[in-house]
């Protein structure tokens, strides 16, 4: 009997998965599939263990679901990606694995890692096959007149909007039940060899039926609202559903069907169109990262920027980790993240335009420190986030424009529900003074135990400026 593995990583799901729904085409092949964990690796990516704690528990609900369909989901672990190279070959020896089914990775680790995988396979004779699955067109699809990557987003998302009215992507069904005994006792999953932080599951139910539940909520009750409500931080207005798009849990292609469903003119520019918008932004910043691989190596798009002289101290970038800025939807937000692993996506904004505007601090410590805490963690978003946000990247904003903390706090908490929530000490300030609470407590002859600001805006706005002048200047 022809054996077909599946290699799963990050598309932890039944439904439109590309490389399980090819390697069960066949009705007479035996499937099998297999996740190897790489706890060093991951600590090397600056893995969250929310993110950890949450690809294991949908990896073993996955395996129940495989289960049911007559395939059984075996589970190895070692330290990196070259190890897992080594183990994959050997497990494919074992289980006599004729064919290899697997969906792409774009970050350049991940793509080395394939690589190697492909040609250990094909020396012994066991052909491995690759999907672009991850996105809904693949990279290097969408480009200009002159066949080159968008470096800006609003023609790209116009070209990637008339490539799919011109045909959808189409959306898999989930395998039908082999015809073979299902597996009376199920492989162990180990527990990662990884930092356990454990994670809501009331914010981030795990499991393949909670993401497509709460995509079909979102679709039929909230995206309408989408637009006017995903910035107000106070109110559930987004969906929430970047955890299981970062870990393959669910698909984009399920997420714009199921839009497209509830919504026609979704893809016309209806209010529908803002949300769509965004999963436009997701397939924008992995486009990019594989036209330009050196964005998986720290490196800025704008190559001018390396030479500014980043001046922020380590207690400033520990004030701002901790949430002790002495900005209140600053230290709100990053108190969000500490705690739950996930930050609303304005918040995202303000937060490292604090980093990067304020404290003059070197965008690649932000973007480090979010990959480590966010449970939603997606190398390409949190680059490209980042590297908009401190005018670095393609598309960034310009480097004149600087957020001020306290004027986004005034325009999106304006009566300072999110701040009170996350700033239990200053539950007492009135709506009038959360947004300024020193200024507040000065002047009513309170004390606060919450910190003075670590910075005055406008200066560190003029610094800020001159520092990106300077650099442009000696760039030449």
């Amino acid at each position: 009997m022809t054996t077909h593995l599946v290699w799963l990583r990050n598309d932890l799901r039944i439904h439109d998965n590309s490389a399980l729904h090819a390697a069960c085409r066949s009705a007479d092949a035996k499937v099998i599939a297999l996740f190897i964990a790489t706890p060093q690796q991951w600590q090397q990516h600056d893995m969250a263990p929310r993110q950890a704690a949450f690809i294991y528990e949908n990896l073993r609900l996955l395996q129940q679901a495989l289960a049911e369909r007559g395939i059984t989901l075996h589970y190895l672990q070692c330290s990196d990606f070259a190890a897992s190279v080594d183990q994959l070959v050997t497990f494919c020896q074992q289980h006599k694995v004729d064919r290899l089914f697997y969906n792409y990775q774009y970050e350049v680790n991940e793509v080395r890692r394939d690589a190697a995988a492909e040609k250990a396979l094909f020396d012994h004779d066991i052909m491995a096959q690759g999907f672009d699955d991850s996105l809904l067109l693949p990279p290097g699809s969408v480009q200009t007149g002159n066949n080159e990557m968008y470096k800006v987003f609003t023609p790209f998302s116009k070209a990637f909007v008339r490539r799919l009215q011109q045909g959808l992507p189409e959306c898999l069904p989930a395998p039908k039940a082999r015809d073979t005994t299902p597996p009376s006792e199920l492989p162990a999953l180990e527990p990662f060899d990884y930092p356990r932080e454990p994670f809501d599951p009331d914010l981030f139910p795990a499991g393949e039926q909670a993401a497509l539940k709460q995509l079909r909520h979102f679709c039929q009750q909230s995206v309408m609202d989408y637009a006017e409500q995903r910035d107000i931080p106070a109110i559930d207005g987004t969906s929430r559903l970047s955890v299981y798009l970062a870990t393959g849990v669910l698909s984009p292609r399920q997420c714009l069907h199921r839009l497209l469903h509830q919504h026609p003119g979704a893809l016309e520019g209806d209010k529908s169109f803002v949300w769509l918008n965004e999963l436009i932004w997701r397939e924008f910043y992995r486009h990019l990262l594989v036209a330009y691989p050196a964005l998986c190596r720290h490196q800025p798009f704008t190559a001018w920027t390396n030479k500014v002289q980043w001046q922020g101290s380590d207690e400033q970038l520990k004030a701002w980790q901790q949430g002790k800025t002495g900005y209140p939807i600053v230290d709100a937000a990053m108190r969000q993240l500490n705690s739950t692993g996930w930050m609303h996506n304005r918040l995202r904004m303000i937060t490292a335009s604090f980093l990067v505007k304020d404290l003059l601090i070197d965008w690649r410590a932000g973007e480090r420190y979010f990959i480590s805490q966010l449970i939603d963690g997606d190398l390409a978003a949190n680059n490209g986030g980042w590297q908009w946000a401190a005018s670095t990247g393609t598309d960034a904003a310009p480097y004149f424009r600087i957020f001020n903390p306290t004027t986004q706090g005034e325009r999106f908490d304006a009566r300072g529900e999110f701040i009170r929530h996350w700033l239990p000490e200053l539950r007492d300030v009135p709506d009038e003074g959360i947004h300024q609470p020193q200024q507040w407590a000065k002047k009513n002859k309170q004390k606060l135990d919450y910190p003075s600001p670590i910075v005055d805006h406008k200066e560190a706005r003029n610094r800020t400026l001159a520092a990106f002048e300077a650099a442009r200047k000696q760039a030449g």
